[in-house]
């Protein structure tokens, strides 16, 4: 805490206990630095922030003063969140977004922010306020930060791809991407094929552009090729789907399911969106359906959430030159611009020799936490279904007559968010599946409270 935020909330304490009344006037600069002990420009600072906040008042020639409880009190006073509803595609999100520091959420999808590279972040934010000032003060240029785009060809290039400047648009998101491809490329009741089960995401975004979707069950090595077969008698226009690590299953695409789907695709003329997010998690990289099919029916996705910073939020399209100008004039007319800023912080901070050392060892902080929470998992009658080669998930099948979503209600009331394998799919048996993320799993507490909760779903269904 910083001095002026330690001046603050002095103020806010005495506000609380009603030593400063509402509508009373406050101790002066010059008054309030002498009792504290700090600078009278600290003070200073400290109340222009409280006066922005709505907590003080400011009236010229008179000093400051409590502004009225309506407002201070609102924001004074922390209300506990109360946020219950059946489990839907964004009830995962919601509670995660909306939980406070002290929640567990072993079902959110990101790192814990102890494991993210800060530091480097902190340096990254210096570097680029010293950058050219079109950075801070203009807009970017349509196809946006030409650095960063070179970074992403180049690193395609392991997977044999080739790409030019004009074939990558910088995004402000892998959902910005998503919602850019959808609105351009489909029109309320198309048909789209998902996997099943999928990034809860997927689902919603699918029913708020009013689509229709097939979902394919999604294995061991990928989608069942048969079932893919069915699906494309639908006549769909795109295939969405993970490549690299599966998320919620933590599965890896085999190459030879990937040749049979890229084959019926190319046969059939389907466009393939492959979601790129979690490529840096991998150990042995698995193959991709860009490398099999180009970019005349392959886009490719991805953003920088998971592995740098969820706040300073940047993403990316692939694919053909063509379609990425359109997409530039569908992003100018619905988003205009996307953060030029943020894709510099970002391409500074990749820049840095030690991006490369976060990585390593957030994989093998992974390596460690997969076996140690599939070992605590079992205990509780847990088991996954498929043991992932690399990444943060765990799709896991709970025991016999556990329905997941009450079992994530249950826990939700004890402080921990689950991931209930409802959000993910809309199979029949989909209530008997949780995901896990294993980088969430570390405090003994998960364990303590699934017990404890698991314990009263059984209770209940004996009585």
């Amino acid at each position: 805490m910083t001095k002026i935020e330690w001046v603050m909330q002095q103020v806010k304490s005495l506000i609380e206990q009603k030593q400063l009344a509402e509508g009373g006037r406050v101790p002066s600069v010059r008054q309030f630095s002498q009792q504290l002990g700090c600078s009278v420009s600290t003070v200073v600072e400290a109340y222009a922030r409280l006066v922005s906040t709505g907590i003080l008042e400011s009236r010229i020639g008179a000093g400051y003063y409590v502004c009225k409880a309506s407002t201070a009190g609102a924001l004074l006073a922390e209300h506990p969140i109360k946020y219950s509803r059946e489990v839907d595609p964004l009830w995962i999100s919601r509670q995660s977004l909306d939980a406070h520091e002290d929640m567990l959420k072993p079902g959110c999808g990101w790192l814990p922010k102890e494991w993210m590279p800060e530091q480097s972040l902190r340096k990254a934010l210096k570097m680029a306020a010293k950058s050219d000032s079109c950075f801070l003060l203009d807009y970017s240029i349509p196809y946006g930060h030409a650095d960063l785009r070179r970074y992403i060809a180049r690193k395609r290039e392991i997977y044999d791809v080739t790409l030019n400047l004009k074939q990558i648009l910088i995004s402000d998101s892998a959902t910005h991407s998503i919602d850019l491809i959808f609105r351009h490329l489909l029109k309320a009741g198309d048909t789209v094929i998902i996997d099943d089960p999928c990034y809860f995401n997927f689902r919603a975004l699918i029913k708020e552009h009013g689509l229709n979707y097939i979902a394919v069950p999604y294995g061991k090595h990928g989608p069942d090729v048969d079932a893919f077969k069915l699906a494309l008698q639908l006549k769909p226009k795109l295939y969405l789907t993970n490549s690299g690590i599966h998320n919620p299953t933590g599965a890896a695409l085999s190459m030879q399911t990937a040749f049979e789907i890229a084959k019926l695709a190319e046969q059939s003329g389907l466009t393939i969106i492959e979601d790129d997010i979690f490529a840096d998690f991998e150990y042995l990289h698995a193959p991709r359906y860009l490398t099999l099919l180009g970019l005349k029916q392959v886009i490719q996705i991805g953003s920088f959430t998971k592995t740098l910073s969820a706040a300073v939020r940047c993403g990316y399209i692939i694919a053909q030159e063509t379609l990425i100008d359109q997409l530039i004039d569908l992003n100018i007319a619905t988003h205009f611009n996307t953060s030029h800023l943020n894709a510099e912080i970002i391409y500074q901070a990749l820049m840095d020799s030690s991006y490369v050392r976060h990585i390593e060892w957030v994989k093998k902080q992974l390596q460690k936490h997969m076996t140690d929470t599939v070992k605590k998992l079992a205990l509780l009658g847990i088991h996954p279904v498929v043991m992932p080669k690399a990444g943060i998930f765990l799709w896991c099948e709970l025991p016999a007559h556990i329905d997941a979503a009450e079992l994530s209600k249950i826990c939700l009331a004890k402080d921990v968010i689950l991931a209930p394998g409802n959000s993910f799919s809309q199979a029949k048996n989909a209530g008997q599946f949780m995901r896990f993320n294993v980088a969430q799993c570390i405090d003994k507490k998960v364990f303590d409270m699934l017990q404890q909760s698991l314990n009263e779903l059984q209770l209940q269904d004996a009585v």
